[in-house]
């Protein structure tokens, strides 16, 4: 069996600071090598990745929207539990 580490994975560890050691230990499926060629890569390409990685955001934000749309009882059960949970806390 093969798993995939996306590209954004590395490259949002790599914008919150941590070291390609640090991600190579987040990811053992990578190798030191392959974290630092995907950050050479971001870099060499960063208007690129950058743009790819907005679309994901917004693709995400547009199906989080329309899941809370065709689920809004569940959404509302949530959030009314977080809100218990954190007034708790």
């Amino acid at each position: 069996m093969q798993a995939r580490i996306s590209l954004d994975s590395v490259v949002y560890s790599f914008l919150n600071g941590e070291s390609p050691e640090s991600i190579a230990r987040d990811f053992p499926l990578l190798s030191l090598e392959q974290v630092y060629g995907a950050i050479a890569f971001y870099l060499a390409n960063r208007e690129f990745v950058n743009a790819y990685m907005a679309e994901g955001e917004a693709e995400f934000r547009r199906l989080q929207q329309s899941c809370q749309e065709k689920s809004s009882l569940l959404y509302q059960k949530l959030r009314v539990a977080r809100d218990e949970k954190q007034s708790a806390g």
